[in-house]
């Protein structure tokens, strides 16, 4: 199988749409702003979460300024939104390289492509978001000393989502020890990241936005939960499920503690359990809306 990170986001689409903690969407609805509204989103990935905020009309005129490292994952947004929304029956406009323009009579949204650290983007941003956007991202930054630089892009709403938060469960059980060992030594990965990271970051943002002066208007669990349906995944969810066997392969061959045989067939069978669509996972997250 060829991963692709941009493919793996797309991926999880679905996974994402079922997980969002509805409570903490609805105080979003609550709180936002009358638009026109501004809003950045961090680790923005190819711009799914626009995408769903579109399709769930959450948004109609807005100034979007979509954040991601990755160039890999921007030149995706570039290329992938506009077939989003033509398919979805908006017209498009394409301003520059990084500036797009969404729209149709209910609608009007500007697309601001940025390809860049987050802290790097902290440091030149100028003008604060009416609403920060945090994906699936936060646990995978230095805390608590990146919350106050993060919040600093907003002056009004924070809306962080699935942040992990210490649970992966793969079903049905292969090896009672060598499951607890492989999820135990997997999560060890994210806490030992030399670019920082917490496999129980869901739990702990409650203190981190505390300390970094945020109120924190609604918080919930924001749940993986993938199975088949009549032995069949639903959308692409085949795919997502390999990219996350994926990261437990990139994460732990050649790890001192685990058997590199025992490894080894525990991911074949794994992907085997996914080639007969018995493979249940899930993985506990917290979302969060916090207002500055």
């Amino acid at each position: 199988m060829e991963y692709s990170f941009p493919h793996y986001l797309l991926s999880k689409q679905s996974v994402d749409d079922r997980a969002l903690n509805g409570v903490v969407l609805d105080s979003l609805k609550a709180n936002l702003p009358a638009a026109p509204i501004r809003i950045i989103e961090v680790g923005a990935g190819i711009g799914t979460m626009l995408t769903r905020l579109l399709r769930w009309e959450l948004v109609a005129k807005a100034n979007y300024i979509l954040v991601d490292e990755m160039a890999q994952n921007i030149e995706s947004a570039r290329e992938w939104i506009p077939l989003w929304a033509v398919e979805a029956g908006l017209s498009v406009e394409r301003i520059e390289q990084d500036q797009l323009r969404v729209f149709d009579q209910a609608c009007d949204v500007q697309i601001h492509f940025q390809c860049a650290d987050v802290f790097d983007f902290i440091k030149k941003n100028s003008v604060p978001a009416d609403l920060l956007i945090a994906h699936a991202f936060l646990d995978l930054l230095p805390m608590p000393e990146s919350m106050p630089k993060l919040l600093a892009l907003t002056k009004h709403l924070a809306w962080l989502t699935v942040n992990f938060d210490g649970v992966t469960s793969l079903e049905p059980t292969i090896d009672t020890a060598l499951d607890e060992q492989i999820e135990r030594l997997y999560h060890a990965t994210m806490d030992s990241r030399s670019t920082g990271g917490d496999s129980r970051a869901g739990r702990h943002l409650f203190s981190h936005l505390r300390k970094a002066g945020a109120e924190i208007l609604s918080a919930g669990a924001s749940d993986w939960v993938v199975h088949a349906v009549n032995g069949k995944y639903p959308a692409d969810e085949a795919y997502f499920l390999n990219f996350i066997l994926h990261f437990f392969e990139e994460s732990l061959t050649g790890h001192a503690e685990l058997d590199a045989g025992a490894f080894a067939n525990w991911l074949r069978e794994r992907r085997a359990q996914i080639e007969r669509g018995e493979l249940v996972y899930i993985a506990h997250q917290m979302d969060f809306l916090a207002k500055v």
